[in-house]
């Protein structure tokens, strides 16, 4: 079984390890979205967890618009994505768009839950997902 590395923690029980380069607490104190960024070279992997909706897309999308220059391949990794909303949807037919014309975008550890949302909508048809 693939072990995300969203959920590598450390002696102190963080969610850290040496492959990443920040964590996100996006709202506050109460996490509606954790993001863990890391970068290996031209390659960007995003571990989403919690919610991906109105309140916290915006977030994602100014991350990723500060973050992907210089990257050829977006990873995204929704193994402990939660929530799926129209906003966060928006923000991923952005990314894809960006990243078709610099590389390439994956979504890997889908459950699901999201997966059916993709169906539906037809985000499936054009998004990679693993």
């Amino acid at each position: 079984m693939h072990r995300s590395p969203c959920r590598q923690k450390t002696d102190d029980g963080q969610r850290r390890g040496e492959e990443f380069d920040d964590f996100f607490n996006i709202k506050g104190t109460v996490a509606l979205m954790n993001i863990t960024k890391t970068i290996d070279g031209a390659t960007l992997t995003l571990c989403i967890e919690g919610r991906l909706d109105t309140t916290t897309a915006p977030d994602l999308e100014t991350l990723l618009n500060a973050s992907l220059d210089n990257v050829s391949e977006l990873v995204l990794d929704f193994e402990h994505l939660d929530y799926l909303s129209s906003a966060g949807l928006r923000v991923l037919l952005s990314a894809q768009k960006r990243m078709t014309k610099q590389g390439s975008m994956k979504l890997k550890n889908v459950n699901d839950t999201v997966k059916e949302v993709f169906e539906i909508t037809g985000f499936a048809d054009f998004l990679t997902i693993e």
